[in-house]
């Protein structure tokens, strides 16, 4: 027989409950050096569904301790997982899945300066431990102020994201594993093997208010997306746009940045009326 905790079985609950919307899985990143993350669920269409399938904390860093590649929260990102009672398990009670996402953090360490598998395994274990304690439903992995080469640490090579990916699909086999299409990583990833590419479960163009399909060998049109809308940036009718484009051309992720606390809903509905046919709510 298997026993539930309280908060595991109101999520089984209603994740078996939860209104399904016909259309892309769309991604919420959450600055939460400035927002709360749990703001994602208060977002519906006009059925009830949830807008955002998958919101992602970001974002943690990877650090050098002297010896190797740590994983590293900052004060916001600990807080928002210390609190995952209020912040995090009342999303995954709607069906949407916490992802926390990984950069560096100019110390010449990140996913792309890896110089081994075993390096690369030890950072995916630690990172695995993080996702595990705090009940969270995967990683994100985005290759961005590292400055490889600096503070004795060795430059880019084009392996590294493979044992990282590698790595991590070993270490959370039923978890999501995310990249972000974006810097050296995007570059090496798009000449690594189909095999590689599979593990990942999704990827998302990096580039803001632009439409750029990533170029990663495994992965197919459902799994990628596009098109990448910051609501501090993009407009309107470029969002618009954009998830016209995602429909039109058949990609099945629509991802956005930095979902702030306000009331988003009027912005979000430019792109929900593409995508789902129905204007965004607010609860």
């Amino acid at each position: 027989m298997k026993f539930f905790t309280t908060s595991a079985l109101v999520a089984t609950i209603y994740s078996l409950t939860a209104l399904a919307k016909s259309g892309p899985t769309t991604i919420a990143y959450v600055e939460v050096n400035n927002y709360n993350v749990s703001n994602v669920g208060s977002y519906s269409l006009q059925d009830g569904s949830n807008i955002f399938d998958i919101a992602i904390i970001f974002a943690a860093n990877i650090n050098y301790n002297g010896q190797k590649a740590v994983p590293f929260n900052n004060p916001q990102v600990q807080a928002t997982l210390n609190n995952a009672a209020t912040q995090i398990r009342p999303l995954q009670a709607k069906g949407i899945k916490v992802l926390l996402s990984y950069l560096g953090n100019h110390q010449g360490v990140g996913i792309s300066n890896f110089q081994s598998l075993a390096a690369a395994q030890d950072f995916a274990n630690q990172v695995a431990g993080v996702v595990n304690q705090y009940g969270l439903d995967g990683v994100d992995l985005d290759d961005e102020y590292a400055d490889y080469g600096t503070n004795g640490q060795p430059n880019a090579n084009a392996q590294s994201i493979s044992w990282v990916i590698q790595a991590l699909r070993q270490a959370l086999p039923n978890k999501l594993v995310t990249f972000y299409y974006y810097g050296t990583a995007s570059n090496y990833l798009a000449h690594a093997s189909p095999s590689v590419g599979s593990m990942l479960s999704y990827s998302w163009n990096g580039v803001y208010s632009q439409y750029i399909v990533p170029n990663v060998p495994g992965l197919g049109k459902s799994q990628l997306s596009p098109a990448a809308v910051d609501f501090g940036s993009t407009s309107s009718a470029t969002a618009a746009s954009l998830a016209t484009k995602t429909k039109n051309n058949g990609y099945g992720v629509f991802m956005t940045y930095n979902l702030a606390s306000t009331d988003e809903s009027a912005y979000i509905s430019s792109f929900t009326k593409v995508l789902y046919g129905q204007t965004a709510h607010h609860n």
